[in-house]
C-alpha cells in the first residue's frame, strides 16, 4: 500500500474504532488515545498478509482498549462520588441509514448501558461491545481477544444477562424523551414545584458526577420529594450568564448549561411509563470539555 492509501484505509474504518473504544472505555480522550496508538500500529505494521483491513483495525483497537481499561479500573475506584461516562455527541444521521440499527447503536451507548458496563471484566465488556453494538461473528471476536470461540461465546453470555439484570428498562422513544426534557427544563427554569414533581416517578434518582472537581451531590439522590427539591435549589442558583442548549448526548436529547459560553453541566433524563425515572447530571469539567462551542 501507499502512504495515502494507508492512511484512507484507517480512515474509513476509523468512526467504528472510535465507536469500540469509546463503548470500551467510556471517556473520549481515552478512546481518541487507543484510536491513535492503533493508526502508530497500522502505519508501521507489515500489511501484505492483512485480507481485511476493518478486522485487523479492530482486534487492534479492541487489544489496546482492553489494556486500558485494566489501567484505568484502579483509578476509577478512587473516584470521587458517582462515575458517569464523558458526554458524546451523537447523530448517526446518513452514516447509519437503517433505523433499526440507529436504535442498537444509540441503546450501546446510552449513559444507562454505560454504567452497567462499568461492572464487567475488561473481557466482558470487549465482547459485549462486538458483538451487542457492532454485530461481530464470534469467530472473529475470539480471533481479536486470542481466545476459543465457546469461551467468547461463554463470554458473552455471561455479560449479557448480566446487562440485561442491572440495565434500567427505560423507554427509548426520541420524540417523548424531547418533550419531557423541555417540560423537565420549563418547570425547573420556573419555579413550578408541582409540575416538576408531576413529571418525576415516586421512586426517581439522581446521580452526579463532579470527580471532586465541582459541585454535585457525593451520593445519588433518590424519591421524587428530595430529587424534585434538590433541583428547585440549583435551578434558583443559576451560574453568572447562563445559557442554555438542546443537543443529543449519548442517543438521546440532553441540556447543555453554559456559563460565560463555557460548558457548566450536562442534564440527561431517562424515562419509563410517561415520567422521569433518572436524572444524570454531569459537572466534572474534564468531562465536559468536548462539549466547548467556541
Amino acid at each position: 500500500m501507499t502512504t495515502d492509501t494507508v492512511t484512507d484505509v484507517f480512515e474509513e474504518h476509523r468512526p467504528v474504532l472510535t465507536g469500540v473504544a469509546y463503548r470500551m472505555l467510556g471517556r473520549i480522550a481515552d478512546a481518541e488515545d487507543v484510536v491513535q496508538e492503533a493508526w502508530l500500529r497500522w502505519s508501521s505494521a507489515s500489511r501484505e498478509d492483512v485480507r481485511e483491513p476493518r478486522a485487523f483495525l479492530v482486534r487492534i483497537t479492541t487489544r489496546l482498549a482492553v489494556d486500558r481499561l485494566r489501567q484505568l479500573q484502579s483509578r476509577r475506584e478512587a473516584y470521587v462520588g458517582p462515575w458517569l461516562p464523558e458526554p458524546l455527541v451523537t447523530d448517526f444521521g446518513p452514516a447509519v441509514p437503517d433505523t433499526a440499527e440507529q436504535a442498537v447503536l444509540a441503546d450501546s451507548v446510552s449513559v444507562a448501558v454505560l454504567v452497567v458496563l462499568e461492572s464487567l471484566s475488561p473481557l466482558e465488556r470487549a465482547v459485549f461491545v462486538l458483538r451487542e453494538a457492532f454485530g461481530f461473528p464470534y469467530g472473529e471476536i475470539a480471533t481479536t481477544l486470542d481466545r476459543t470461540e465457546a469461551a467468547v461465546r461463554q463470554l458473552a453470555g455471561r455479560a449479557r444477562r448480566h446487562v440485561e439484570e442491572r440495565k434500567p428498562r427505560y423507554d427509548v422513544d426520541p420524540a417523548q424523551r424531547r418533550d419531557l426534557t423541555e417540560r423537565f427544563l420549563a418547570a425547573a427554569a420556573g419555579g413550578d414545584i408541582e409540575e416538576l414533581l408531576a413529571l418525576l416517578a415516586p421512586d426517581v434518582r439522581l446521580v452526579g458526577d463532579s470527580g471532586g472537581k465541582s459541585k454535585a451531590p457525593l451520593r445519588i439522590i433518590e424519591s421524587q420529594d428530595k430529587v424534585g427539591r434538590f433541583l428547585m435549589a440549583v435551578a434558583h442558583v443559576p451560574p453568572s450568564g447562563m445559557e442554555i442548549r438542546f443537543l443529543e448526548l449519548n442517543g438521546g436529547p440532553a441540556l447543555l448549561v453554559l456559563s460565560g459560553g463555557k460548558p457548566d453541566s450536562v442534564f440527561q433524563i431517562d424515562i419509563r411509563d410517561g415520567v422521569i425515572q433518572c436524572v444524570y447530571v454531569i459537572r466534572n469539567p474534564d468531562k465536559l470539555v468536548s462539549l466547548d462551542v467556541e
